[in-house]
């Protein structure tokens, strides 16, 4: 036994000296977990500090571009429109259901919930609750946000707010298709 683990201490410096690695295995594999750790734990922030918080210290990079629907934004909008929901919804709480990353991108699916009490980004206070769903797709640099592109389910935050236009009935008179044909 003692002839075993003498051996096993011999490869095991032998493996530190040489930097040869155990059948593949990546040197850079523990350092590529890390980042993407790191970049997971980075846009977690955003929801957790950002908009359930309202602290806005996230690291965005300085070249940052944002992507909603046709439109881009900036930083500085980005962040304006993070306070107005804020204001909106002073008690927002948004929790990230799921969370992917590969190389430099991170996808987040997130579900928010607040009871709309404030006015903020258009919205007057209604007094209802709402929960939405979206999903936001980071790409990250140097520990930085430096892009993003979010999607969420601004219609259905509307329909629940009774912000939407009812639909007129159809007239009692008119009608394109008689109640009789095939």
């Amino acid at each position: 036994m003692k002839t075993y683990n003498i051996l096993l201490s011999a490869v095991a410096t032998s493996v530190a000296l040489t930097g040869v690695l155990p059948c593949g295995a990546n040197a850079s594999d523990g350092v590529r977990a890390e980042s993407l750790e790191l970049n997971k734990s980075i846009t977690r922030r955003v929801y957790k500090e950002g908009l359930n918080q309202g602290r806005f210290e996230v690291p965005y990079s300085a070249d940052f571009v944002g992507h909603g629907g046709r439109a881009t934004f900036t930083h500085a909008d980005g962040m304006a429109e993070a306070k107005g929901w804020r204001k909106a919804f002073p008690d927002l709480k948004i929790t990230v259901d799921k969370q992917v990353a590969e190389q430099d991108m991170v996808a987040v699916r997130w579900t928010a919930r607040g009871t709309n009490t404030g006015t903020g980004n258009g919205i007057p206070a209604t007094g209802r609750a709402v929960q939405i769903t979206g999903t936001t797709l980071f790409r990250m640099a140097d520990g930085q946000i430096a892009e993003e592109w979010t999607c969420a389910d601004s219609l259905g935050l509307r329909r629940q707010l009774g912000l939407l236009a009812t639909p007129a009935a159809p007239s009692a008179t008119g009608g394109s298709a008689s109640a009789g044909a095939p």
